[in-house]
């Protein structure tokens, strides 16, 4: 039987034992484009349970502890593997419920719960994924526990069942066998439930080599650093302010110093502080572009800003000591319909406030807001019903979870998948029309628009039936990858030729921060050249930091 303080440590033992390792769970990622963040993701929603439960002491009664870890992992949670751990959680809250200790049966009836939550969440739930070693835990444990309901027994048995079903997610979904690995969400999912069983087995919480796992991202943003970047930004030799943070790879052996050396030589005013976990930059380029590739080589991505000195340094100076995800004071919902969009890229940020988005989150890929920063911006919208457009897939089922933790409002999720889906969606909209007309047109604009997106590869790989080498210039459509090219303007127009037919009436072209002004104009006369008059082609300086291109086809 364990009580509040065995189950606070385990959770602080499980979420030190994902973070250390986290690395090595983004690695597992098989998309080659920038995504591979399940493991930093999962990191950073269960260090949202430490810090909460560090907050309340020590000797709680097992279900505060619970109740405490659950709420404070479904409003950090990010990405839907960090969304789906939050709900696996949930189950420990209402499963321990008006309990003071639990046995080993209780904490099995708890992942019950969770894992029935966790499948009935997503829309079409796979196996050979996280959800398929949860679930495999769970029936390894409640088979422990009809033998006995010690708490080490039946937890060694759900890490023993999470083993041996991680082990078998590449024969059920064949992607994972062809790439050579195994489900990233299960990995980390196992690497907890080890974290956990240290503390039930010996009472020992396993350490972290690192400064506690979420936090240290925000807390890097500090008044020092601020002061400097904002010194620097007095000075314009450059036209792009940089800022970003990376979460260390513990595997690469190259230094921070190497990469502020690279930043010097392709702009001025650099900064980088780093600890063991991250490395916060700031730097004035002519090419953000390349100081993000750069940077790829020594982790992953965990937030981007990139700002137009010239024609912005005023909101740049204002932003520079602030945080990337300021607070939102909470308004009246006194209008019937609002709107709050997920998008990178100030392009794009003011792109979705001028077709009606009153707040704009910032994220989307390898940056995934937590349900709070959805969350808060939904409260911050003065309506009465809020569409929430997340505009990537890995942001839907976090938004999603917001719906249950907002009260005074109505939260109506719209699953745009790509950022085309939900500019679409924004001119779909009808003033005159009610909610539920609204969701309908607005959901039949998604269908009907087709999305494209020329970006890089960030590792390595096999994909989609390509062998894929480090820089290459890659093309998709709704995920899947068409072809590869050497130059992103010529793979752009071959993109937008092949997403178009004769019923094509409208083509967006949205360019990231790293293509010029002549690259997207030449872009654009071509796609313009090719496709006639009859269609109406519109280009948009989108400066969103990772896709080359944007490419919506209506």
């Amino acid at each position: 039987m364990i009580n509040g303080n065995c189950l606070l440590n385990a959770i602080v033992s499980g979420s030190n034992n994902i973070n250390k390792n986290k690395s090595l769970v983004d690695k597992l990622n098989i998309f080659p484009v920038p995504d591979g963040d399940t493991g930093t993701n999962m990191s950073m929603t269960m260090s949202s349970a430490v810090v909460e439960l560090q907050k309340a002491g020590a000797d709680l009664p097992i279900e505060k502890v619970a109740s405490l870890a659950a709420s404070a992992l479904l409003r950090g949670a990010r990405g839907n593997s960090g969304t789906i751990l939050s709900l696996l959680f949930r189950g420990f809250s209402k499963g321990l419920c008006d309990l003071e200790n639990a046995t080993g049966r209780d904490l099995v009836n708890a992942l019950a719960i969770g894992v029935d939550a966790a499948y009935k969440a997503v829309m079409k739930p796979a196996e050979g994924t996280m959800l398929t070693v949860a679930r495999v835990a769970f029936e390894k444990g409640k088979a422990a526990s009809n033998i006995s309901d010690d708490v080490v027994y039946v937890w060694e048995e759900i890490c023993k069942g999470a083993t041996e079903a991680l082990a078998t997610t590449p024969d059920l979904l064949p992607v994972l066998k062809k790439a050579g690995v195994v489900d990233a969400g299960g990995k980390g999912l196992c690497l907890i439930f080890e974290g956990m069983m240290s503390v039930f087995k010996d009472g020992t919480i396993i350490s972290d080599d690192a400064p506690s796992g979420g936090s240290s991202a925000a807390q890097i943003f500090d008044d020092d650093f601020g002061a400097t970047i904002s010194a620097f930004d007095e000075e314009i030799n450059f036209t792009y302010c940089t800022e970003f943070i990376v979460g260390r790879d513990a595997s690469v052996a190259a230094l921070p110093e190497d990469l502020r050396t690279y930043l010097e030589g392709i702009g001025d005013c650099v900064v980088v502080v780093d600890d063991d976990e991250i490395i916060k930059v700031h730097v004035h380029t002519e090419d953000p572009g390349l100081a993000l590739q750069e940077a790829l080589n020594f982790g992953q991505l965990l937030k981007v800003k990139v700002e137009n000195m010239r024609e912005q340094n005023r909101a740049a100076k204002e932003s520079s000591a602030a945080s990337l995800r300021p607070s939102l004071a909470p308004v009246d919902p006194v209008e019937e319909i609002g709107f709050v969009s997920v998008a990178a890229g100030d392009g794009l940020r003011t792109l979705f406030k001028d077709l009606g988005c009153l707040q704009v989150v910032s994220g989307g890929q390898t940056m995934n807001p937590s349900v709070e920063d959805i969350l808060q911006a939904v409260m911050a919208t003065p309506a009465q019903n809020v569409f929430v457009l997340p505009n990537n897939k890995n942001i839907i089922l976090a938004a999603e979870q917001a719906v249950s933790l907002c009260e005074d409002r109505k939260i109506i999720v719209l699953p745009t998948r790509t950022v085309p889906q939900g500019v679409a969606a924004m001119l779909a909209f009808n003033p005159e029309a009610n909610v539920m007309e609204n969701f309908r047109l607005m959901s039949a604009a998604i269908e009907h628009v087709k999305s494209g997106q020329v970006t890089f590869a960030a590792r390595d790989s096999e994909y989609g039936g390509f062998k894929i080498k480090k820089d290459d210039i890659l093309a998709f459509s709704s995920g899947k990858l068409l072809f590869k090219a050497k130059d992103p303007v010529k793979a752009v127009v071959k993109l937008v030729h092949s997403l178009s037919d004769k019923h094509t009436a409208f083509v967006t072209i949205i360019y990231g921060h790293q293509i010029t002004e002549n690259q997207a104009d030449s872009a654009f006369k071509q796609i313009q050249a090719k496709l006639g008059t009859r269609v109406d082609v519109t280009l948009i300086n989108g400066q969103q930091p990772l896709d080359y291109f944007i490419v919506s086809v209506e």
